[in-house]
């Protein structure tokens, strides 16, 4: 997805009609089918030119739908968690994306590849982390400044998802089982610390 175009301008226009582009795609593709930039354009009823502006080619666009199809939305991942202490919380967002991750590592690895290497900005990675986080702490229970949320929001992301994954993995050397258990360390080790300050 064209970030730089989303950002400027109307921006809730902007992700009304790229959601509209990824559900197109979503329909498409639970129906087996392959699809064309132009076929999106048709089935969503906006110009071809539009698709493009968000998507500079149909890999991007598939991969990015089938993740999305995948991943709930931060509200359903949070639900089953709402009744536990805002640290089990924190630490059941960070099973759920780094489970997400390794039940889908071909799938995140090809998306992240495209999304590095494109000559356009592809898309913000990892927004729905940011977002469940802050929804998770929209109260602020963990007592921090602002500044201090928006910079634990931040760590906390980098220890799910894909990112995490590949540094655990493919820089660290790590096997599934002993990064997650790594990732997970690292987490309880950041939120110990808060409660110590």
């Amino acid at each position: 997805m064209n970030k730089d175009y989303i950002e400027t301008g109307r921006k809730k226009q902007k992700l009304k009609t790229r959601n509209k582009i990824l559900a197109s795609a979503k329909k498409l593709l639970k129906k087996g089918k392959d699809f064309t930039l132009e076929q999106i354009a048709e089935d969503a009823d906006i110009s071809r030119a539009t698709v493009y502006r968000y998507y500079s080619s149909v890999d991007v666009l598939s991969l990015e739908a089938g993740l999305d199809w995948q991943t709930k939305s931060s509200d359903v991942i949070i639900n089953p968690l709402k009744h536990q202490d805002i640290e089990a919380i924190i630490k059941g967002i960070q099973n759920y994306f780094n489970k997400l991750t390794y039940d889908n590592e071909k799938a995140f690895r090809k998306y992240l590849s495209h999304a590095i290497t494109s000559t356009t900005e592809e898309g913000k990675r990892g927004a729905r982390r940011v977002k469940t986080l802050e929804l998770a702490l929209e109260k602020n229970n963990l007592n921090l400044s602002e500044s201090e949320l928006k910079k634990f929001i931040v760590v906390a992301t980098a220890l799910m998802g894909v990112e995490a994954l590949i540094v655990t993995k493919d820089v660290c050397g790590l096997d599934n089982k002993e990064a997650n258990e790594t990732l997970q360390w690292g987490l309880e080790k950041l939120l110990k610390g808060l409660s110590k300050d």
